[in-house]
């Protein structure tokens, strides 16, 4: 047994004394080597050449080289498991800073074969070791923040990945989760059915994690079909014929799953129920046409050209509250949160606190444009407001006061909207301008219809605008918001089907819904298109039409 205490193999001057720990020490790999070479002893020319090898030992301030014959074999042996036998009576901390200082004294390659060695050491499959642990559930809420692609990748390590997937049911999670962030996704299980096995803890009897692994590809599938039939303008068209008794026109709408809210250039106001096309309720009350209109899951908010605004109850049609303010036509209308705005063409704009549909009282009136102000929006930052008189101006929605003008329309602004910092406004000068609302600077201009653009929305994809040319326009907004986009790409299609102006839309990832001076509500359905249509490239014909009675 060795006496030699630990310190001499950190490096020991006095070899004398401790060749039991030189012993040990040369047979480790971390013990540096100088040289290797041929030694020739004095010899006569038939004696053998016989090798020796030099090594250095230090304790840091001197180092003595020795020169040793290689052990044989057997030594060896016994020398490495006497040193491994050292070394396991050591603590962990004594180990690690013995192997330091061997580290210390290797050469470059000695410290690239080290390295070699340690990689797959070091490398750990917690994924599998979690589970072993009684550790499932983390090691599914790891994977769970795989997309799609990476999500398969990992089924393809191991059967253990594998199983820890398919009983997370981490499918099922990136379906929910995509549902949860993103409209598309939402709108499609609402429409395709597959919503109501989500959400849900599964049931012994529900879908195992193959149906969602299967229900995924389906789905990407959907979305592209629905993506291509907005840029190639196929749809199925259903027509609402809305036969007003006196003068026609519809200048305003709104829709949700269930119904579309209709206001009437014959001073009424008309709900359709949305899947049969059919006329639910008339609202009568205003004595000139509807020009605009509002609605949520409690009220219907109108405006006329009889100058009042009015509340109506949503589920009964009973009118609630008429607000007389403006002296001319309300030509437009915006509510949330308890906040309302209104303008009108006495070139005035009203700022109402809407506590209840009874109880709306005046809290400003924003003056500066010099002409009718024909449409506004709002958030909890700013108020916007166009005007024919050319401009948009800006007013802070807290204090009411004005901030900036835009400028840049040759014409009176018809119609605009306002989200985030962006404005998209149309104008009589047959233009579309998008602008920064923080800058005021105008972005990009569209251009494409032949006459007034009366309506406009967008959404993080793309801008639809209507005209009085009859023509419906679907823009691609990214491509109009980078300024090496050529404006020959920027207009995705052109929809023809209404015969008269067209005075409203509204859409959303699946339709359009417009309004038009030809009497019409049409439907423009991009998701369940027709076989016969899915290799035309222009509008089809009407596949569907519903006469109202």
């Amino acid at each position: 047994m060795c006496s030699v205490p630990r310190s001499l193999w950190l490096g020991c001057a006095n070899l004398v004394e401790s060749m039991c720990a030189l012993s040990c020490l040369q047979s480790m790999p971390s013990v540096r080597c100088l040289q290797n070479t041929s030694v020739m002893e004095d010899q006569n020319e038939d004696e053998s050449p016989k090798k020796s090898t030099l090594w250095q030992i230090s304790n840091g301030t001197s180092s003595v080289i020795v020169s040793r014959k290689r052990p044989s074999e057997g030594n060896y042996q016994k020398e490495k498991d006497l040193c491994i036998k050292y070394f396991d009576q050591w603590s962990e901390s004594d180990q690690v800073e013995f192997v330091e200082h061997l580290i210390s004294r290797m050469c470059h390659y000695q410290h690239g074969h080290i390295n070699s060695y340690l990689k797959p050491m070091l490398q750990r499959d917690f994924i599998t070791a979690l589970p072993e642990q009684g550790l499932d559930h983390i090691a599914e809420n790891i994977l769970s923040y795989l997309d799609a692609r990476s999500l398969c990748a990992a089924e393809l390590v191991c059967k253990e990945w594998q199983r820890v997937i398919s009983e997370g049911m981490l499918w099922k999670k990136l379906i929910e989760r995509m549902v949860r962030t993103d409209p598309l996704w939402k709108g499609l299980s609402e429409r395709r059915g597959w919503d109501q096995y989500l959400f849900k803890n599964r049931p012994t009897d529900g879908p195992p994690n193959s149906f969602y692994r299967s229900l995924y590809p389906k789905i990407i599938q959907d979305i592209e079909t629905i993506e291509s039939n907005w840029r190639c303008g196929r749809h199925n068209l259903q027509r609402i014929q809305c036969r007003s008794e006196n003068s026609k026109g519809v200048y305003c709408l709104q829709y949700d799953d269930e119904k579309i809210i209709s206001g009437l250039r014959d001073n009424s106001i008309k709900i359709w129920d949305k899947t049969s096309l059919e006329c639910l309720k008339v609202l009568t009350g205003h004595t000139g046409s509807v020009l605009c209109l509002q609605y949520d899951e409690r009220v219907i908010v109108t405006g006329s050209s009889d100058s009042t605004v009015r509340v109506w109850d949503v589920n009964t049609g009973e009118v609630l509250n008429t607000l007389i303010h403006h002296n001319e036509a309300v030509l437009h209308l915006r509510f949330s949160n308890g906040l309302m705005v209104t303008c009108s063409k006495d070139r005035s704009i009203a700022v109402w606190d809407m506590a209840s549909a009874t109880d709306i009282t005046l809290r400003r009136v924003l003056v500066g444009h010099r002409a009718a102000v024909n449409v506004v929006d709002f958030d909890d930052k700013y108020i916007v407001s166009a005007s024919g008189d050319r401009t948009i101006k800006v007013w802070s929605t807290s204090t009411c006061e004005f901030v900036r003008t835009l400028n840049g329309h040759k014409r009176g602004i018809a119609c605009l909207q306002y989200r985030d910092r962006l404005v998209v406004s149309g104008s009589s000068d047959n233009t579309i301008r998008l602008w920064d609302i923080e800058c005021g600077a105008c972005l990009r201009v569209l251009e494409g219809h032949e006459e007034l653009v009366r309506c406009i929305r967008f959404d993080n994809k793309r801008i639809v605008s209507g005209a009085y040319d009859g023509k419906i326009k679907v823009w691609d907004l990214q491509a109009a918001l980078d300024p090496r986009a050529p404006a020959s790409t920027l207009c995705l299609r052109t929809l023809v089907e209404h015969s008269g102006r067209v005075f409203r839309l509204q859409f959303d990832e699946f339709q359009i819904i417009s309004s038009s001076h030809d009497d019409t509500i049409l439907i423009w359905d991009f998701l369940n298109v027709p076989p016969s249509a899915q290799n035309e490239t222009r509008s089809p014909s009407r596949t569907y039409t519903y006469i109202s009675r």
